[in-house]
């Protein structure tokens, strides 16, 4: 039917409507057809619910398998009107999306291939179809020699156009980052330039991408269950800072950095708020989190430290240190949980009952522990407030000096003005000496000279 669309189109010999896309590293032109919506194909491989794929993981193995049959197909557009970090609710941008197109229509044409798979528009079609007006869709055809490589690419040049296009959720995003690198093979500034990001930006991306999955191997069971991709969807910024302060706290101690990482995915796998999430620093485990466990379990986590053994030499490496071998036990145990959880009628009660209890048991040792460090942050703060206020107003002295010099190689001063300004310099540290000399138990040599510089006040 496409091919008999954009012959009758050729033969019409009418201005015909066309789409400018980017193929193979050149703009193209392709003509717009009009295409029943009933003869279209969702695509199995649409960057937009990769990761929601696994929803069910039955339905996904008959969706690798056919996925043009009509359960695979259902399922796709099911996927395509869901929250993507909780695909069994409906998201509502679906539904705002589906108001738009019935109370205004179709604006942008979608993209096919010839045989008639959607590249682009694959949530539109499915809106359109759930409406009541629309029974047909505009598209621009790909050319008949496009591969699934070229629709990949084409799909992702048209979702980074700056347009009001609805964005890929988080980790589709991370996942269309590592397509373009592990399978096209595109050097990380080529995918920046892409993205419209910087090159460091991607290097968080991969990394944050690296560590989840590891995370869903460190998530899977005996019985093969494991958390989702999907399960991070909403982690997009405590992750990000995860890796912003894990890179500068590996900068001064490898350890710490580790403590932190494991501390943090652990709090993030028991789903804390970022400002909570922010709490937990390198000596989390230590100074807080143990306590907690011994109130909870009756004893701390047991890190068990042995060495590793190099793979074809008679060789072996020194292990983890016991505190992060026994952070990673712990995070180990929440994933696996939570894969538990996520498996929903898969596995027997007692096995969730048991996996609930568990998370239950290390969120009440975490509430405690990020309390009392929230607690002790907040001391700290409040503690380096004033220093750090009069270290600024240094820094502005020291400023002033300067331009002390300037004004008086070009004879500008304002000295009556400056004057006053040092009057009320006197009365700001008359005001803070006292302060000080209530706060301050022992009085140091800076709080000596102050006391005695504010003693006498300047005549007017």
């Amino acid at each position: 039917m496409v091919a008999q669309r954009l012959e009758d189109l050729d033969r019409n010999g009418s201005v015909a409507e066309t789409l400018t896309l980017e193929w193979r590293d050149a703009p193209l032109h392709v003509q717009v057809i009009d295409m029943p919506l009933n003869t279209l194909y969702y695509n199995p491989g649409t960057h937009r619910i990769r990761a929601q794929r696994s929803l069910d993981q039955v339905r996904d193995a008959a969706l690798s398998a056919d996925p043009w049959s009509q359960e695979s197909q259902n399922y796709l557009k099911h996927l395509l009107t869901c929250r993507p970090a909780d695909p069994t609710l409906p998201d509502p941008d679906f539904g705002k999306l589906a108001d738009h197109l019935e109370e205004f229509g179709q604006i942008e044409p979608g993209l096919i291939t010839r045989e008639g798979i959607l590249v682009n528009g694959n949530t539109r079609c499915a809106a359109l179809r759930g409406g009541s007006k629309a029974t047909s869709m505009r598209v621009g055809v790909l050319p008949a020699s496009c591969t699934w490589d070229d629709i990949n690419a084409v799909e992702v040049s048209l979702q980074l156009r700056r347009d009001k296009r609805r964005d890929y959720s988080y980790i589709n995003h991370l996942l269309a980052l590592e397509e373009q690198r592990d399978q096209l093979h595109r050097p990380i500034s080529v995918i920046a330039k892409a993205f419209h990001t910087t090159t460091a930006v991607c290097e968080r991306d991969f990394w944050v991408l690296a560590e989840l999955q590891n995370c869903i191997e460190r998530s899977r069971t005996p019985d093969r269950e494991s958390m989702r991709l999907m399960d991070f969807e909403e982690s997009k910024e405590k992750l990000a800072e995860l890796y912003r302060v894990y890179r500068e706290e590996h900068k001064k101690n490898p350890r710490r950095a580790e403590l932190l990482k494991e501390s943090r995915l652990a709090a993030i796998v028991l789903e804390y708020s970022k400002t909570d999430v922010r709490f937990v620093g390198s000596d989390f485990q230590e100074r807080y989190l143990d306590k907690g466990l011994i109130e909870e379990f009756g004893q701390t986590e047991p890190g068990t430290v042995a060495a590793v053994a190099i793979p074809g030499l008679d060789r072996s490496t020194r292990a983890p240190s016991a505190d992060v071998t026994t952070a990673r036990a712990i995070t180990d145990k929440l994933l696996r949980a939570k894969a538990v959880k996520a498996a929903g009628d898969a596995v027997g009660e007692p096995t969730k009952t048991a996996a609930s209890k568990l998370i239950l048991s290390y969120q009440a040792a975490f509430d405690d522990a990020i309390t009392i460090a929230g607690r002790d942050a907040m001391l700290r703060k409040k503690r380096l407030a004033a220093p750090d206020r009069v270290v600024a107003a240094c820094k502005d002295l020291e400023q002033a000096v300067t331009d002390l010099v300037l004004a008086r190689g070009n004879s500008s001063l304002d000295e009556d003005a400056f004057d006053d300004a040092l009057i009320q310099v006197h009365t700001v540290l008359e005001q803070l000496a006292i302060e000080a000399q209530r706060s301050v138990k022992i009085p140091g040599s800076g709080l000596d000279w102050l006391s005695a510089a504010v003693e006498s006040r300047p005549q007017r």
